[in-house]
């Protein structure tokens, strides 16, 4: 086994948490705008407000596009240095709870495993969980698939 594997399976099984990241209406309408999906829970704050919502919400899409920022800003040593990462998918994604304009938002992320695929390439499978602030159910959770190139 490579001293790389190595160091990098040290780290399964840990959870960690990002820093929170605010979502707010602005992150929303600029999403918005580059999905061109405008639909008015997302972007109408009057018309949301009169939904079970009760305000505009995040597009599914952008919570989990906010992963890679997340991430950035997860505390994580991983030994040597990585010359890149890039994303290589999901298993499974599920969007649990609505993320509601102005809420915070943090990546509870736990890797459970990491495999050799190439010398000096590495893929990892991590499951993550981003979590509201105040409310009990996570607004997404998901299995990401990642390589990382030493």
């Amino acid at each position: 086994m490579s001293d790389i594997l190595q160091t990098l399976q040290a780290d399964i099984g840990i959870v960690r948490h990002s820093e929170w990241q605010v979502v707010d209406q602005s992150m929303i309408d600029l999403f918005a705008d580059a999905t061109l999906d405008h639909q008015f829970i997302h972007v109408d704050p009057v018309r949301a407000a009169e939904t079970q919502f009760g305000s505009t919400i995040a597009h599914g899409f952008l919570t989990l596009s906010l992963l890679s920022r997340l991430a950035e800003i997860t505390p994580r040593p991983i030994g040597p240095q990585v010359r890149m990462g890039v994303n290589y998918g999901f298993d499974r994604v599920r969007f649990i709870h609505p993320v509601r304009s102005g809420s915070r938002i943090r990546a509870a992320s736990t890797l459970t495993s990491v495999e050799e695929k190439r010398l000096n390439q590495f893929q990892q499978s991590i499951d993550i969980a981003v979590h509201i602030e105040g409310i009990d159910k996570p607004a997404l959770t998901a299995t990401w698939l990642s390589q990382l190139f030493f």
